[in-house]
């Protein structure tokens, strides 16, 4: 499968990033029965540099020639150091799991042994899992939380969109594999929720947005909060990107 993509869309895409600088941050309150849940979120961060990794894997693969793809991808990873400087600094001010830190590399080595392509690994794990992730930081952290969970979803829409028009353009899709892998790591984030009449403390309803963006690209439940909008996975936008802040 070759898609068709205009000469100046991954430039184009590139230019909807703002510039940001991660900083020190404090300690607030959090949505009582989250915290165990936000310390996994939060322990995910050592998936930041993981993804980057994956894209410069992707890099010495085999490319399209299409105008600026490897200007995109290279500004991209280097967003990943600035992801992991402002989650230290959440982990700085809340402290961490110690549990969850020791899982999480479990969950990456399950993820690396994986033989999809590193892009399209990339943008599963960014779309399906961060985009769970960062709105559940959003919606039951504090401030801090809130706050970097913005600053990085404005470059995350950015990524998604990338990895879906290079997956798109290489061939590349989802799995029954890659979903199974997701689920995985999705459960083990929100295991610690049970069912509440809060859907931000509602482990069903997590689950299911991580599932549609991983099927479809979107999720409607998170849209109709105006919190969270994630580009389709097989649309190619040109000269705007979705409106997405998770």
């Amino acid at each position: 499968m070759t898609a068709t993509i205009e000469k100046s869309s991954y430039l184009n895409v590139l230019s909807k990033k703002k510039a940001w600088q991660p900083v020190p941050v404090s300690k607030g309150q959090v949505t009582e029965g989250a915290e165990a849940s936000l310390m996994k979120a939060l322990a995910l961060r050592h998936l930041e540099i993981p993804v980057k990794d994956l894209l410069e894997e992707g890099l010495q693969r085999e490319l399209p020639k299409t105008p600026g793809i490897v200007e995109t991808l290279r500004s991209n990873q280097d967003d990943e150091d600035r992801h992991l400087i402002a989650l230290d600094y959440v982990a700085a001010a809340h402290g961490t799991d110690e549990k969850a830190e020791r899982e999480v590399l479990s969950i990456l080595k399950a993820w690396n042994e994986h033989p999809a392509h590193p892009i399209l690994k990339a943008g599963i794990m960014e779309r399906s899992i961060f985009f769970v992730a960062l709105p559940f930081f959003r919606q039951t952290g504090d401030v801090g939380m809130r706050t970097v969970s913005q600053d990085i979803s404005r470059d995350e829409r950015v990524h998604t969109v990338v990895n879906a028009m290079v997956s798109k353009e290489l061939g590349e899709e989802e799995s029954q594999s890659l979903n199974k892998l997701r689920a995985a790591t999705v459960a083990w984030l929100f295991d610690d929720l049970g069912t509440s009449s809060s859907q931000w403390l509602n482990k069903d309803f997590w689950l299911r947005q991580s599932r549609s963006l991983f099927w479809t690209g979107k999720a409607p439940e998170l849209s109709a909060t105006k919190n969270s909008r994630c580009p389709a996975f097989f649309e190619s936008p040109n000269t705007s990107l979705p409106d997405y802040s998770a």
